[in-house]
C-alpha cells in the first residue's frame, strides 16, 4: 500500500511540476492556449460561407434571340454564379478572364434558337477555370443544372405541340423524378466537411509542438525534467511520463471543450454524435499524442528545433488524414506510413461520429488502433526518458567531479 501511495505521490509531483512549467512558459501558453483559440476560429470563419456563391461569369450571346436571353436569365438565377459581364465576342471574354474579372465563360452560339425550333441538337460551350476546382465545380454544376431545366422546358413544349396534355408532357419530359438530399452534410458545404478533422489536427499539432518546446527547453538549460538546483523528482521515467501526460491531458480537457464544443456549435457544424462517444475517442487520442510527443521531445536540443520540425510535419499530417485527398487514393505504402500519427485513425472516426452519428461499435477499429498507439508510445516514451535521465546523471556526475 505504501508503494502505491508513493507511486501516486511521484505522479502527482510530476503533474504539478509540469503544470507549473507550462504556466510559466510564454511559448507553451502561446501554443497550448492562444494557438488553439486563434486557429480554430480563423479557419472556421474562413469556411463559414460553406459554398462559393455568386461567382462572376461572362455570357457571350451571339444569337441575340428571346430563347438565348431566357437561357441566360436561367443561368444567372442560380445561386452558384452571377453573370456580371456580357462581352460581344469570345476574344473579349477571354481577355476579361485573363485579367481576373471573371471565373468562367458561357457562350451561346449564333443560330441557337433556329436549331432548337428545327428540332436539331445544338451545342452550348462553357469555359471553366480548372486551375481552381471549386470555381470549376460551381460554374459547371450551375450551367448543367440550368440546361437540364431548359431541356425539360423544350421537351414539354414539343410534347404540347404534338397534342399531349400538360401532365402527359411533364411525364414525357421527366419520366423519372429526381430528388436529392444531403444526409450527413445538410449545407453541402466544404466547411462542414473539412473543419471537424482540421480541429482535431490542430489539437494534435499544438500538443506536439508544445511538448517539443518544453523538451527543447530542457536540453537548452542542460538539466532534465526542468528541475532547478540539479534536483530530480524521484519515481523514475515511468512516473515522469504518466505525470507529464496527465498534465497535458488536464490542459487539453479545457481546450478540447472550447474547440470541439463551443467553436463547433458557434459555427453550426453537423453534430449527430453523442458526448460519450466523443469522449471515448478523445481520451486515447490525447494520450497517444502526449506519449508520442514525450517520446520525441528528448531529441530536440533547442526550442526552435521542435517548432520547425512539427510545423514541417503539419501539411503531411493533414494530407495523410484523408481530408485533403481520400485515403483510398493515397499510395498504400504512404498511407501505412501515415498510421504513425494518431490523427490518421482519429480524424475519420471523429468525422463519422459528428457527421453520421456513429457509435462506439462503429469506430471500434479506430479505438483499438488508438489504444495500441497509447501502449506503444507510452513504452517508447518511458525508454526515451530512461535514456535521457541516464545521460543527465552522467553529465551531473561529471560536473560534480570537476567541481571537486
Amino acid at each position: 500500500m505504501k508503494k502505491i501511495r508513493r507511486f501516486l505521490t511521484h505522479i502527482s509531483a510530476y503533474w504539478y511540476d509540469e503544470l507549473k512549467i507550462i504556466f510559466h512558459d510564454w511559448g507553451a501558453i502561446l501554443v497550448f492556449f492562444v494557438a488553439i483559440l486563434v486557429y480554430t476560429v480563423i479557419y472556421s470563419i474562413a469556411y463559414k460561407n460553406e459554398v462559393l456563391r455568386e461567382i462572376p461569369v461572362a455570357l457571350v450571346d451571339l444569337d441575340h434571340s428571346a430563347t438565348s436571353r431566357h437561357l441566360g436569365r436561367m443561368i444567372d438565377a442560380t445561386e452558384q454564379i452571377h453573370i456580371t459581364l456580357k462581352p460581344t465576342s469570345l476574344e473579349e471574354a477571354r481577355e476579361l478572364f485573363y485579367q481576373g474579372k471573371i471565373n468562367g465563360i458561357v457562350l451561346i452560339p449564333d443560330g441557337f434558337e433556329k436549331e432548337l425550333l428545327a428540332g436539331q441538337q445544338t451545342m452550348l460551350p462553357v469555359y471553366c477555370d480548372a486551375s481552381y476546382f471549386l470555381y470549376y465545380k460551381q460554374v459547371y454544376t450551375s450551367v448543367i443544372s440550368s440546361l437540364t431545366h431548359f431541356n425539360g422546358l423544350v421537351k414539354v413544349q414539343r410534347a404540347l405541340m404534338k397534342g399531349m396534355s400538360y401532365n402527359q408532357a411533364l411525364a414525357s419530359a421527366e419520366p423519372i423524378a429526381f430528388h436529392y438530399k444531403y444526409l450527413f452534410n445538410p449545407a453541402g458545404g466544404y466547411g462542414s466537411f473539412v473543419m471537424p478533422g482540421i480541429i482535431l489536427i490542430i489539437l494534435q499539432q499544438t500538443l506536439l509542438i508544445g511538448i517539443g518546446l518544453l523538451g527543447g527547453t530542457t536540453r537548452e538549460r542542460n538539466y532534465f525534467n526542468h528541475n532547478l538546483h540539479e534536483k530530480i523528482i524521484p519515481g523514475g521515467a515511468f512516473s515522469a511520463v504518466l505525470g507529464k501526460s496527465l498534465a497535458y491531458l488536464t490542459v487539453y480537457t479545457f481546450t478540447s471543450i472550447y474547440a470541439l464544443y463551443w467553436v463547433y456549435h458557434w459555427f453550426q457544424f453537423p453534430d449527430k454524435g453523442t458526448f460519450i462517444t466523443v469522449v471515448l475517442l478523445l481520451i486515447p487520442y490525447l494520450l497517444a499524442v502526449s506519449f508520442l510527443g514525450l517520446a520525441i521531445s528528448v531529441l530536440f536540443k533547442e526550442r526552435v528545433d521542435a517548432l520547425m520540425f512539427m510545423v514541417f510535419l503539419s501539411p503531411v499530417v493533414l494530407f495523410l488524414s484523408g481530408l485533403s485527398w481520400p485515403s483510398v487514393s493515397i499510395p498504400p505504402a504512404l498511407y501505412q506510413l501515415g498510421k504513425i500519427f494518431p490523427s490518421t485513425f482519429a480524424v475519420p472516426a471523429y468525422v463519422r461520429i459528428r457527421s453520421m452519428g456513429a457509435g462506439a461499435t462503429d469506430i471500434s477499429y479506430e479505438l483499438a488502433m488508438l489504444w495500441l498507439q497509447v501502449l506503444v508510445y507510452f513504452t517508447l516514451a518511458v525508454v526515451s526518458f530512461s535514456l535521457a535521465r541516464h545521460r543527465f546523471s552522467k553529465t551531473l556526475l561529471s560536473r560534480r567531479l570537476i567541481k571537486s
